[in-house]
């Protein structure tokens, strides 16, 4: 007798879907509570293993320096270094025992830099004086340019330095206004030592003075001006050292005149030792007063105090441009009028002019934006002026001299203080004029 095969299951059978019905149950039983079908476990992705890079302390040295150089040594926190790297402090830590390690290193970096840069090279030894001095000078820009964003940490920054690595970076930054120095007798020996020192600073002036803005030039272009600059400050004819100049006489501040008294020594505290490392405390006892809370009658805080040092600044910038182009018959003659005020106002309040450009970054962001519009028009009127004298600059390059002529003064008066014999007022002006002007360099 012939076995009769039973038919086979078909999709869509009754059987069949109990048998699909049931797998799908005993599937349910062993996922997860709480997942679906869609969500279950996967397999587990390889395990990404993040290896150390070889150059991790330049990385965090790199890192740190761009931090300090953009938020100040006080701006800075190890933890904000950490975070830039994507590390963690612990990490951190492994590398550089603390923030004051790098920002030394930084710093002497760039003394080490700077010491190079102004050193001319063995193979330059046969060269004539002035083809010597060329490369030299296109190598300071170059290297400047190259560390553009960290070059402020030296001009302002510096005194946050411990004495013996302070003296450290001055000694390396006199070795380089030495070989300058040399440099220059090579070219014009008829010049005094006097008169190579000033030059020599204000070259070194010139250049890093980029540091301190964001006006932007195509490399080529910006090495071409600057070194335009640094040729007709080397040629120019300076006015003598002074023989009997005095120092302006110190304004006496009535005690009685308690607001104008605290902004007074608030100023010079800030100027000798930093706005981080001033209390309410130290101002009013500079200012005879018994007590810090005396402060706070006239100013609200310590941030107020710099708030007030600014806009006092800034006020005699701008003030000065409306009465200077309205009584002027030329934008030369404007300029050179605003030329001569800024000088005076700078030597009359030295260390008002040095707050300015040193403690910015600890105004509150609220007066800081007020300030830089200011700032930008102070320097949108110099710029237009000093294009109408001298319209082959596009406004990009007249911004880069205005800039470096205002810090020209501020530099001169921090390297010769008090010395009013070896670069007084006029001869200040003088090379404030050569920078945005230029002169014939045939002789350089």
């Amino acid at each position: 007798m012939t076995r009769r095969r039973s038919p086979a299951r078909q999709p869509g059978t009754a059987a069949n879907d109990l048998v699909t019905t049931i797998a799908d149950m005993n599937v349910e039983e062993r996922r997860p509570a709480g997942t679906t079908r869609d969500d279950a476990p996967q397999p587990a992705e390889q395990r990404v293993i993040r290896r150390r890079p070889k150059n991790r302390r330049a990385q965090i040295a790199a890192t740190s320096a761009a931090a300090f150089g953009s938020l100040g040594y006080h701006g800075v926190s190890m933890e904000d270094i950490a975070a830039r790297l994507g590390i963690s402090s612990a990490a951190l830590y492994r590398h550089y025992p603390s923030k004051y390690a790098l920002f030394r290193e930084e710093l002497l970096r760039l003394g080490t830099l700077t010491v190079e840069s102004c050193t001319p090279p063995p193979e330059s030894e046969g060269l004539p004086p002035e083809q010597r001095l060329h490369r030299v000078l296109d190598k300071v820009i170059a290297e400047t340019i190259a560390n553009r964003a960290t070059v402020t940490l030296v001009r302002w920054e510096q005194r946050y330095l411990d004495d013996t690595d302070r003296q450290t970076l001055e000694d390396q930054f006199a070795r380089a206004l030495h070989s300058l120095r040399e440099l220059i007798k090579d070219v014009r020996p008829e010049l005094d030592g006097h008169d190579r020192a000033v030059r020599a600073v204000a070259i070194l002036s010139i250049v890093s003075s980029i540091g301190d803005h964001h006006a932007a030039l195509p490399v080529k272009s910006l090495t071409a001006l600057l070194h335009s600059a640094l040729r007709s400050l080397i040629a120019a004819e300076l006015p003598p050292p002074g023989t009997d100049a005095a120092a302006p006489r110190a304004v006496e501040i009535p005690q009685s005149f308690k607001h104008e008294l605290l902004l007074k020594k608030a100023v010079e505290l800030f100027h000798q030792r930093g706005y981080p490392n001033v209390s309410v405390e130290d101002i009013a006892a500079a200012a005879d007063l018994s007590a810090a809370s005396a402060v706070y009658r006239y100013y609200r805080s310590k941030s107020d105090l710099l708030a007030a040092a600014f806009r006092r600044a800034a006020d005699r910038v701008s003030g000065a441009i409306g009465p200077a182009v309205s009584s002027s018959s030329s934008p030369a003659e404007a300029l050179t009028k605003l030329v001569d005020l800024y000088v005076a106002g700078s030597f009359a309040e030295r260390e008002l002019t040095y707050v300015y450009y040193a403690e910015f970054g600890h105004v509150s962001p609220e007066e800081r934006t007020m300030l830089r519009n200011v700032q930008r028009l102070i320097v949108a009127e110099w710029v237009r002026l000093l294009v109408s004298v001298r319209p082959e600059l596009s406004e990009g390059e007249a911004r880069i001299l205005v800039q470096a002529a205002f810090g020209l003064v501020v530099d001169l008066g921090r390297a010769f203080h008090d010395d009013l014999r070896m670069c007084p007022q006029d001869r200040v002006i003088r090379l404030m004029e050569v920078t945005l002007f230029g002169v014939p360099a045939q002789t350089v």
